[in-house]
């Protein structure tokens, strides 16, 4: 791997990275989950410095919330200490007031509020409606994959309800998202696979099929469209988002540390406080722990080495061309299946300014992968931007498939604008860990999202606090597959090989 302008791939660098050749050669629906299954563990704390900024993180760069600290100096004790302040923690805070409003809570945040994950994804809460029923499916049975999807759908609906019921301005957007195929056997599996969720009783009755080529162009504009599967999903400004339900937990007494980097949890006894989570800043005893660290879950919990591993995955800002703009502009998110088993997720903004979020695992993104596979003390590394193979793959995708935009004159200000890294954190079996960690009885996590986490947390964060109030795991109507357990934890770490990697950058 090289970078231009530079001796060696810095952390923190933000000028343009080539990488070598390769080909992806996975199934699109096993395409993000090889990084999770290698020889070596690997986990990291949050990077300190030379993070890149998103797109979100850069429209926000005078919000005091975002160096926000309640009270000058870390409280020496709370009840609960949440650790994390994307969408996960803050959902769980949200929640935990509306449960126990007499509880004291602290957020902990290793740098500025919601600048993991959920301040750095494309923008996109779209439902898996039928595609990861056959690798569900494979994995766990029928009844729990559709449980799967049906989940899936009821997060998207309880997101759009908030943001709608609390006027939150965060360019909520919604419309038909459209799965789109562009090879005729990736075509054909997809329809066997809806075929069979539909047999079986899956829901269907919401999703539009095209399965002409010609009509499936005339819906998705894409010249090579194979098929199209239409159904409602939303794109949204997920910082705006976060940091709304943050401000209400604020005024209901929430006390935020920003910059402040969780580095240990162990036990402790300090006026009957369980646990002692220690920071750089100093500890803070509380009776309660949740884990709301994502990809960084195992630098902090050992028990997930090898259970939630980070990736560094880009996301590209895209300006479109004048023949893409005003009633030309694109009206549909997109989830783009290409023949190599990648996958393109495409969000248009098109209710807000226009800028096209290009996410998914293309596979200039599988030769990034590789690399870190070669460099693991890159893998918590949100400091990549431009990365040229994968912005290569955006822009041959889009001239070659999208009519008009070959050829397009491209003005000063429009083009292949920006791209910046987020970390993913990437579950050995494809699913999050919700629940209380095993044999730690007051530390309780949510996390593992797969880089899937906007069709997951708004229901898990909620499911998790009903569990912590001593409800049943039924009462959460979460899928089963999703719950920690001992059993669990020994399964999938079974599959891993090798001695954990730690990279603290």
């Amino acid at each position: 791997m090289k970078e231009s302008e530079s001796p060696s791939p810095r952390l923190g660098s933000v000028t343009g990275v080539t990488l070598p050749e390769t080909s992806a050669i996975l199934n699109v629906q096993e395409h993000g989950d090889s990084s999770a299954r290698t020889g070596s563990v690997r986990t990291g704390f949050p990077k300190q410095g030379g993070q890149s900024l998103s797109y979100w993180l850069q429209q926000v760069r005078c919000d005091p919330l975002l160096d926000h600290r309640t009270t000058e100096d870390l409280p020496a004790e709370a009840d609960t200490v949440i650790i994390g302040s994307g969408l996960t923690g803050t959902l769980v805070a949200k929640h935990h007031l509306e449960t126990w409003p007499d509880r004291s809570v602290v957020v902990l945040e290793a740098r500025e509020f919601c600048s993991g994950a959920t301040g750095r994804n494309a923008g996109h809460c779209k439902p898996d409606q039928w595609r990861g029923f056959g690798k569900y499916g494979k994995a766990y049975g029928a009844e729990q994959a559709m449980k799967i999807l049906d989940n899936e759908a009821a997060t998207w609906q309880a997101l759009v309800a908030y943001a709608k019921e609390n006027s939150v301005d965060c360019d909520l957007w919604v419309g038909d998202t459209l799965d789109v195929p562009l090879d005729v056997e990736v075509a054909k599996t997809g329809r066997e696979v809806f075929e069979r969720y539909r047999s079986l009783g899956g829901k269907v009755d919401h999703i539009r099929v095209t399965d002409d080529p010609a009509e499936a162009f005339k819906v998705t504009r894409i010249k090579t469209a194979k098929a199209c599967y239409a159904w409602q999903a939303s794109t949204l400004q997920p910082w705006k988002l976060t940091a709304h339900i943050m401000r209400d937990n604020l005024k209901k007494g929430v006390n935020l540390q920003t910059h402040t980097v969780a580095i240990s949890v162990r036990n402790g006894s300090h006026n009957n406080r369980k646990w002692v989570v220690e920071t750089y800043r100093g500890t803070i005893a509380c009776c309660t722990v949740v884990h709301a660290t994502n990809a960084y879950s195992a630098a902090l919990e050992p028990s997930m080495q090898g259970v939630i591993t980070p990736k560094p995955h880009m996301c590209n800002k895209v300006v479109p061309p004048r023949a893409f703009c005003g009633f030309k502009t694109i009206q549909n998110s997109y989830g783009v299946l290409l023949p190599d088993g990648g996958l393109f997720s495409i969000n248009p903004r098109c209710s807000a300014d226009g800028m096209m979020m290009f996410g998914g695992s293309n596979p200039g993104q599988k030769q990034l992968d590789a690399w870190v596979e070669k460099h693991p003390e890159h893998c918590i590394d949100d400091g990549f931007s431009r990365v040229d193979s994968v912005t290569d793959c955006v822009r041959n995708f889009v001239e070659e498939n999208f009519v008009s935009w070959e050829g397009s004159e491209i003005g000063p200000g429009e083009g292949f604008d920006y791209s910046w890294s987020g970390i993913i954190g990437l579950s050995a079996d494809g699913v999050p860990f919700v629940g209380e960690l095993p044999a730690k009885p007051g530390q309780w996590i949510c996390a593992g999202h797969h880089g899937h986490g906007m069709a997951r947390i708004f229901t898990a964060a909620p499911g998790l606090v009903q569990l912590m109030n001593g409800e049943t795991w039924a009462a959460t109507g979460l899928p089963d597959v999703y719950e920690i357990t001992a059993e669990r934890l020994e399964r999938v770490r079974a599959a891993s090989e090798g001695k954990s990697k730690v990279a603290i950058i």
